[in-house]
């Protein structure tokens, strides 16, 4: 960007301050709040289970933001936290994720939020293989074990590129960063023929209640990487 400075450019989930550079960044907090909601509402055992990728303080974003989700609507749910581990190797093992998960399944849990890229994938496979749930990440992933996968966290990157492109185009493009939250979709979870018969109507409507509550800041959620 300093070598370029007449080209513009974007980047994904991180921040560099030059005026032709657009960050894009997320608030999965938020949307991790409300699968966490889900979570919580549909859990029978009161354990869910989170499974992150690399130890890193982007992944506890979506972590904090889910244990909240969960607490607000059932404080008295345990959440069980495992990463695959402190390289980016973590975000490549499936294997490992189905270890992990697996081992969450045993000690009661129910449902298992993974932020782990593809050793995400294992998480799922355990939870079609266990009879369970997972909940998927970024993208939409219910397709992936129809009736095992109760919902996604998803962070919607292809919003944020279309809009930026879109300000390119019309003549609108500014550097800095650029947030996407619930307020303009940034974020949010996914609902469709794969898994809308697996969440009942009440629930929605809740979820949907905190999202407004989220949006209109009546419900706080806590940005981890804004403190560490």
């Amino acid at each position: 960007a300093e070598e370029f400075p007449d080209s513009r450019f974007a980047i994904i989930d991180a921040v560099v301050d030059r005026p032709n550079v657009a960050s894009l960044v997320f608030k999965e907090h938020e949307g991790s709040f409300l699968v966490g909601a889900i979570a919580g509402m549909m859990t029978k055992t009161n354990k869910v289970g989170f499974v992150g990728g690399m130890d890193i303080p982007l992944i506890h974003k979506f972590e904090v933001g889910y244990t909240e989700g969960v607490k607000y609507v059932n404080p008295d749910a345990e959440v069980i936290v495992a990463y695959a581990g402190s390289g980016p190797e973590a975000f490549h093992d499936p294997v490992r994720g189905k270890s992990l998960a697996l081992s969450q399944f045993d000690r009661g849990v129910d449902i298992i939020f993974q932020a782990a890229g593809s050793t995400g994938n294992g998480v799922i496979d355990a939870a079609e293989e266990r009879g369970l749930f997972a909940i998927g990440v970024d993208a939409n992933q219910n397709y992936m074990a129809p009736g095992h996968v109760l919902t996604s966290m998803l962070k919607r990157v292809d919003v944020a590129v279309f809009e930026i492109i879109k300000d390119v185009v019309e003549g609108r493009f500014t550097g800095g960063v650029h947030v996407y939250g619930l307020e303009v979709d940034g974020v949010g979870y996914a609902l469709d023929e794969y898994n809308r018969d697996l969440i009942p109507e009440d629930v929605i409507e809740r979820v949907e209640r905190i999202k407004r509550d989220i949006v209109a800041g009546r419900i706080h959620v806590t940005d981890y990487t804004a403190t560490h």
